[in-house]
């Protein structure tokens, strides 16, 4: 360890009535060591001081150079003090190693306890605040959406779905919170909940290829949390995957959405590497309305791209395909069928900054306008998952959009599941276990051209089962029953 010089200001010392030298031995620490450093009693340092009386009660300290340990004790034959001042100076000896001891050992776990103790409170601080948060905005949501027959049935649905998939959401949780893998709430931006959670593999052979992913729940309960099972899922075959939290409405509209999605994806491009990822294979993807908030995301980059002067912290260059899962693209479309699922029309203008802007809003309709220039063949590769079976979003909305691209000459493609829900590809049959057709098609889109990684894939054990068949059975009703599976 490097010498330290340590300063030492007004110093008040005792009145010495003796003219003869007194020497005082100090005890000093480095507290800059990192907790290795600290283990080791060797880097403490003892200084030798003497006080002189000159009559004076303020006292100027000289030090003497600083010493090792071991050489602050005479040798058996020096000192004039024979066996009796040797066994003297051992014990002293030996107790200034245990002291030392005490004190680097002591000083070392009380300052993992006191990180400890920091990032707990940083933490409990962090939910305390959240909780408020969404206490005053959810009290504001009911504003808008009133108390009615329709509402109260649906909310009842929620809670009786979440409660069937209830085993899975333990199981998941426990790894969210617990696994040494993950990054939770990593800072990419200065407004609320612009954080992100990192979901790493146990392998750190060579850079990964990247997810970055926008949860869904319909434009008013998207948190990052709700990607962990995916996130979980995907790093066990080598993948990094980047949940990245929004703003909600009412705390905000889509546009401050699509601004923190920006923001989020922008921190992943330039900052991936830190993590162990590649740079040059990341992917984004996003579900039900996550899905909606990613699309527009890449299409408003794509016109700035086009346009002249304008700069960009990401470039749509960096990102080697998007992945849309139940997501909606035409909001015209859209309108009349939320309202009558109970996402009123009232709330999802609001949300969408008026009728008027749904063009603006509406990824589908935005590609086609012939005055955004060249902004669409900066799109990346666009694939579309969607289960035919979805009640919450239809799956048309997938084939029309990529039907389109196809003509504007973007290469997409929409791949539809015969009977899946809306939840179905993206929680119940990922908690079934096993193999999952959506799940498999994604993993082999990522690791397209990479013949090691999809050997490994094919000899992957099969997923465990999370919540018991009978439980994932019963949640179809739920599932059903209007807009609330958007919100997963």
């Amino acid at each position: 360890m490097p010498s330290q010089t340590l300063p030492i200001t007004n110093l008040q010392l005792p009145n010495l009535h003796s003219s003869s030298s007194s020497t005082t031995t100090m005890l000093l620490k480095d507290n800059n060591n990192n907790d290795d450093d600290d283990d080791d009693p060797s880097k403490s340092l003892l200084i030798s001081s003497s006080f002189k009386d000159n009559n004076n009660n303020n006292k100027i300290m000289s030090i003497k150079p600083l010493l090792s340990r071991s050489s602050s004790f005479n040798s058996i034959g020096g000192g004039g003090g024979g066996v009796k001042s040797f066994y003297q100076k051992r014990r002293r000896r030996v107790a200034s190693d245990e002291s030392l001891s005490f004190v680097s050992n002591g000083t070392s776990n009380s300052n993992r306890s006191s990180s400890s103790s920091s990032s707990f409170g940083r933490d409990v601080r962090h939910v305390a605040s959240e909780t408020f948060l969404l206490t005053r905005l959810g009290l504001k949501l009911l504003s808008y959406l009133g108390v009615g027959y329709k509402w109260i049935t649906q909310f009842l649905a929620l809670g009786c779905y979440a409660l069937l998939l209830l085993p899975g959401f333990i199981q998941v949780g426990y790894h969210y919170f617990f696994s040494s893998q993950i990054r939770r709430s990593v800072v990419y931006g200065d407004k609320p909940r612009n954080r992100l959670d990192l979901f790493l593999p146990r392998n750190s052979d060579g850079p990964k290829p990247v997810v970055a992913f926008i949860t869904g729940g319909a434009w008013i309960i998207g948190y990052k949390a709700w990607g962990s099972l995916l996130g979980q899922q995907l790093s066990e075959r080598d993948i990094i995957v980047a949940c990245i939290d929004y703003r909600n409405f009412p705390q905000a509209t889509i546009s401050d959405m699509i601004e923190d999605a920006s923001q989020g994806i922008s921190f992943v491009c330039n900052n991936i590497a830190e993590y162990g990822g590649d740079p040059n294979r990341i992917y984004l993807m996003g579900q039900s309305a996550g899905a909606h908030i990613a699309a527009c995301t890449i299409v408003e980059q794509a016109i700035k791209e086009a346009g002249e002067g304008e700069s960009t912290s990401w470039s749509l260059s960096q990102i080697k395909a998007y992945f849309g899962l139940s997501g909606g693209y035409n909001l015209f479309n859209l309108v009349d069928y939320f309202h009558s699922r109970g996402l009123y029309r009232s709330i999802f203008l609001s949300i969408m900054e008026g009728e008027e802007s749904l063009r603006r809003f509406s990824p589908e309709v935005m590609v086609q306008d012939p005055n955004i220039g060249n902004a669409v063949s900066l799109l990346p590769n666009m694939v579309l998952f969607h289960g035919t079976g979805d009640y919450s979003i239809p799956s048309d909305q997938s084939t029309s959009f990529a039907e389109t691209l196809r003509r504007l000459g973007v290469k997409a493609e929409a791949i539809l599941y015969e009977g899946k829900t809306h939840t179905d590809v993206f929680l119940q049959d990922p908690m079934r276990g096993g193999n999952d057709d959506m799940f498999d098609d994604l993993v082999a889109y990522i690791h397209a051209g990479d013949a090691e990684a999809l050997s490994r894939d094919a000899s992957a054990p099969p997923r465990r089962r999370l919540v018991p068949e009978f439980m994932l059975n019963s949640t179809v009703f739920s599932s059903h029953t209007g807009w609330t599976c958007c919100l997963h």
